[in-house]
């Protein structure tokens, strides 16, 4: 396929996203193709994959990262650019039913689903309960009476949409999630309390990073100012950054026989290519020890010492991996590694980053060794918390077989996975461990300086979905996961943390969950 499939306006349309023609042309043969499947060869376990930290080890992490915390290494990145609306699925399905659920007056009749039922029963424990009342208040409405009365639809109303607060159209970090005895806060605000905790510096220097939606930037941005002088305490000092997913990493999507799927006006479709395209984001960030963590998971204060106790003890960890790896690199760079160097370091990547190498390289000549040993080690480093598989959604730790490249541990999507192979079926069922997205990674080598983060992207991981759009069948294409394939050939190291730090809000019916609620 050439580039005379495109139109003169389809080139300047290519040229507008930043891309190029030909790369455009390379996606379209990705989807002719498919993504290939990843071969799993079993699940990670406990002490097959994943560590166990136990109280001695946690301790002496620690120690390990409040230096490096100090002495300014450490950030935190917060994907926060996804609207509310899948949060408030239900209550939006519920509100369009009531078009022809309600009586005359509006009141919700007898059958009303009892998820819903339930959330209007303890609607007062919401810690967005108070500003729903007052809004409500300011237009002559009273919320109490209108629960009194069944009068859901005006309840939702004023709670979903722009006459009232608008939840459903709003970033998710800018919703109310916790109360506190005299206020509430938003994501965004429990994300700067926790990292005052771990990220703050001797010079009381706090950085923080959010990805956000280019139409919620201003939002956030004025949001955030009004309310940091309340977490600006003892000489601490937020630097905050902000970005978004370019325009260059958005994918064409195509028809159902894999040719570029046009509007209705003759123009091309594109797509975000979903949260892999931040890997550009978080290469350009220039940091050093960055934590990594999704807007949704948070809990209330008095949960917040364990987070920050396995936090600091998974930055030790990395920092302690890391400097073992340097080490070694430096002896195989000066070429002074001999046969007990290289039996060392090979033990090395095996124990301790899970790697085993393809056939014949330990067989291999010393030039081959070093060459190989050099390539290993000289990649970012990332140390991911594991949480015990309790049914939740997500990908999963797993050794995976890549072609040339031997056995490595990854985290990898369902999605990613033939399931219509038995043995890779049963492999996926038994894993015993999810990924809760609880990640700090090492993103300079051993000189000091920046990895391009974007040389260690599998870009044979992406995802292709199928979509619509006014009735119309296509196809989508997503990049590489950020914490999949995007990070598949960095050196990973797997920790099992408690399922206390995963307290993640899918849906608005998760705030009421042990880990958000005062009681």
């Amino acid at each position: 396929m050439s580039t005379s499939i495109f139109t003169t306006a389809d080139l300047e349309e290519i040229s507008a996203h930043g891309l190029t023609p030909e790369q455009v042309l390379d996606q379209i043969e990705k989807f002719k193709k498919g993504m290939p499947f990843t071969k799993i060869v079993k699940p990670c376990t406990t002490g097959d994959g994943i560590i166990v930290l136990d109280d001695k080890d946690i301790e002496k992490y620690m120690q390990v990262f409040n230096n490096a915390q100090s002495n300014s290494r450490c950030m935190k990145f917060v994907p926060a650019s996804g609207a509310a609306t899948r949060m408030f699925k239900l209550l939006l399905g519920a509100y369009n039913a009531f078009y022809g659920s309600c009586d005359s007056q509006g009141k919700a009749v007898d059958n009303t689903d009892e998820a819903l039922s339930s959330f209007i029963r303890e609607i007062d424990r919401y810690a967005f309960y108070d500003e729903l009342k007052a809004k409500m208040k300011d237009s002559g409405e009273d919320l109490e009476d209108c629960i009194e009365n069944r009068q859901i639809k005006t309840i939702l109303e004023y709670l979903l949409f722009e006459k009232g607060l608008n939840l459903s159209n709003i970033p998710k970090g800018l919703i109310p999630f916790h109360k506190y005895n005299d206020a509430s806060r938003t994501p965004f605000e429990e994300h700067l309390v926790e990292a005052f905790n771990y990220t703050k510096d001797k010079n009381g220097k706090i950085r923080i990073h959010f990805t956000v939606s280019p139409e919620h930037e201003k939002l956030v941005k004025e949001f955030i100012i009004n309310v940091l002088n309340g977490y600006e305490k003892d000489g601490a000092a937020y630097d905050i950054g902000y970005s978004y997913q370019k325009h260059s990493t958005d994918t064409i999507a195509v028809d159902l026989d894999n040719k570029p799927f046009r509007e209705d006006d003759g123009s091309l479709l594109f797509r975000p290519g979903g949260h892999g395209a931040l890997i550009e984001n978080l290469s350009e960030l220039k940091g050093d020890i960055i934590f990594i963590k999704n807007i949704d998971n948070v809990v209330i204060d008095k949960f917040k010492d364990l987070t920050y106790r396995y936090k600091k003890a998974l930055g030790g960890l990395l920092i302690s991996l890391q400097k073992e790896m340097f080490e070694y690199l430096e002896t195989l760079m000066e070429g002074r590694a001999d046969g007990d160097s290289f039996q060392m370091i090979f033990a090395f990547i095996h124990k301790k980053l899970s790697i085993i190498p393809p056939g014949g390289i330990l067989n291999g000549s010393n030039l081959e060794k070093e060459k190989y040993l050099i390539k290993i080690l000289n990649r970012p480093l990332r140390v991911c918390g594991m949480v015990e598989n309790t049914g939740a959604p997500g990908g999963g730790p797993f050794w995976v077989e890549k072609k040339g490249k031997g056995i490595s541990i990854q985290i990898v999507e369902a999605s990613q996975i033939d399931k219509s192979k038995n043995d890779q079926k049963q492999i996926l069922e038994s894993a015993t461990h999810f990924n809760p997205v609880d990640l700090v990674c090492g993103v300079r080598d051993y000189n000091g300086n920046l990895f391009d983060l974007k040389m260690f992207v599998d870009n044979d991981a992406g995802f292709i979905s199928s979509k619509s759009k006014n009735g119309r069948a296509l196809k989508a294409m997503e990049l590489p996961g950020l914490w999949n394939g995007s990070m598949a050939y960095w050196n990973t190291v797997f920790v099992e943390v408690p399922a206390a730090t995963f307290s993640p809000v899918k849906t608005v019916f998760d705030l009421m969950d042990t880990g958000h609620q005062p009681q």
